[in-house]
Formats: structure tokens, sequence, C-alpha cells
């Protein structure tokens, strides 16, 4: 399965975002006409204060969490993106899960068999600086970095390996209880993971049990093929396999908070000559600079991107576009 055609093979199988003042006494006529006056000319740069502050709110960057406009706005339920930057990517990496670590380090699990690894990779060349490959009866699927370990889940099989983010040795392998690996993703304390159906699970990171899961819907209909993850502001954002699209999902209770559509990257590719990329795939976020990066499987380029919201779209189009 290390040829092209267990690419394709895959992309088959798996199928199967103030009062007034009263004065006491009578006032001179030359005080009444001063007061008048002042009083007029108060009264006439209210409306003034009242536009300019209109003017002020309109023009300031602003977002749904009093932030400035480097933050993302999340209030709105569809977004559309902005490429703010582009950087290499191995264009023979089968992208199955991606994180950023700081210092300009991401960290990347690749899939296919006998061609699977964990891999350390600087974000402004896209070298890979320290690899870990994977035994070859194992397909490469999602990656999270909880502490000082990285988890990483594989294809078809609940078998899953911890490394030691220091060197990428593997530490020790564990049993997972969704129905398969696909993606992985943290808050810090607990993994959520994806098997590929439209369920998003909890789980212990210490016993890998599942202690709650939903089922992600949009409309009524299931979100199904939930790929790699990304735990990012307080919610989970999920590639939805063999789409241009991010569902983002509330961890608390599965419910779609909103979609972020991409078709532009992938198509952008293809116009380009890069007629052997495969689908979008790959979440990572930089907590502490608010970047958001994204790439596919087997892209050359790794896009750092910013979100606004989307033309209007109805229920259908975005059905159509992101519901497999």
């Amino acid at each position: 399965m290390a040829t092209r055609s267990s690419s394709y093979k895959k992309r088959l199988t798996k199928r199967s975002i103030m009062p007034p003042h009263s004065p006491q006494f009578p006032i001179p006529a030359s005080s009444r006409r001063f007061f008048v006056t002042r009083r007029r000319i108060s009264m006439m740069m209210i409306p003034l204060a009242l536009f300019s502050a209109a003017l002020f709110l309109f023009f300031m960057p602003f977002n749904g969490s009093g932030r400035s406009s480097d933050s993302f706005d999340l209030s709105h339920t569809i977004h559309e993106i902005e490429v703010v930057a582009e950087f290499p990517h191995d264009p023979k990496a089968f992208t199955q899960g991606l994180l950023y670590a700081g210092d300009d380090t991401l960290f990347e699990s690749t899939g296919l068999y006998r061609q699977s690894s964990v891999r350390k990779v600087s974000l402004r060349t896209g070298k890979v600086e320290v690899i870990e490959k994977m035994g070859d009866k194992f397909f490469g699927e999602g990656l999270t970095l909880l502490g000082d370990s990285l988890f990483q889940v594989a294809w078809l099989t609940t078998t899953g390996f911890t490394y030691d983010l220091r060197n990428l040795t593997k530490v020790k392998p564990f049993k997972h209880h969704m129905k398969d690996g696909w993606g992985l993703a943290t808050d810090g304390q607990v993994l959520f993971g994806s098997d590929g159906t439209s369920t998003l699970y909890r789980m212990d990171p210490l016993t890998m049990k599942v202690t709650d899961e939903h089922v992600v819907k949009y409309n009524g209909r299931e979100v199904r093929y939930l790929n790699e993850l990304e735990y990012i502001n307080n919610e989970v954002w999920a590639n939805v396999w063999q789409s241009d699209c991010i569902a983002r999902i509330s961890p608390k209770d599965g419910s779609l908070l909103g979609w972020i559509l991409l078709p532009e990257l992938r198509q952008g590719l293809l116009r380009s000559g890069h007629g052997g990329i495969d689908v979008l795939n790959g979440i990572a976020w930089d907590s502490d600079k608010k970047r958001l990066f994204v790439t596919g499987k087997l892209w050359p380029k790794l896009y750092q991107i910013n979100l606004k919201p989307a033309a209007a779209k109805s229920e259908r189009q975005i059905a159509r576009q992101c519901l497999i």
C-alpha cells in the first residue's frame, strides 16, 4: 500500500465555526439670554457628540470578544477566509494531524502504509527537523499534544501511540474506545476524538476511555466524516473529509456553531498545476499570537489565514458544499 493507489483506496474506503437646575430667585434679562444661549449650544452639542461616537464605533476594529481585529470574530456562523501568508509544505506529506507547538514549530502526523510518521517541522521553511516512522502495518491519523506527550491514532485500528515531545521517540501504545482513529484534539485537560462518523468523543487521557459523546448535526442532518480536529477558543474545529469545509463544534453538547469555507485554497493549487494534491486536512492554532494555519494532504503549501463573514448562502448551498 506504499504506492499512490493506497491513497486512492483510502479516499474510496474512507467514505465506507442630570436633571435641570431651577433657580430660586429672579434672573436678570442679560443673564437669561446667557443661559438660553449656553443651553442652545449645549443642546446642539448633544447630537454632534452622538454622531462622533457612532462614527468611532463604526470604524473601530471590534469583534464579539471585544478584542481588536487581530483576533477572530466568531459571532458569525458562516465564514470565508483570506490568506495572510504562505509557507512551504512537504508535497509528499499525506497530512493527517497538525498542531502548533510554539517557536514557529509544527508537529505533523502523516498517513499511508509504510510511509506514516510523526514529524517536527519548521513553520518558516517547511523542513522536517525530526521524524519518527510508524510500523509498516499502521496508517497514521490524528495528532495532539498534551503536556509533554504527543498522542497519535491510526486508521482502521483502536491502537494509538504516545511520543516524547523532545525527541519523538515512542513512549507506549494505547487502546482507545472509538470505532476508528481519525482525529484528535485537546483542551489541556481531556482529549477529543473523531472516528470518521458524525460523533465527537471526549476521552480521559489516562485511560483513553470515552467519557462523553455527541452526534454533530446541521439542520437535522448528521455531519459525517469528521476528520482532523483542533481545539480553538473553547470550540472543536473539524475538517470534514472530502470537503473544503471546517465545522465549528461545541465540545459541551456537540452542537454545530458554524462553518468555515475554504474552496479557493485547493482550487488555487489545482489552477497552478498541482494536480496531485488530495483533500484539505490539517488545522493548527497558535493560541499566543492568534494565528490559524491550514494545509492538506500532499499539498505543497501551508497557509496562515484569517476569517471574514461569508456572503449570504442558503442552507441548501452549505449542505451541498459541506455535507458528504
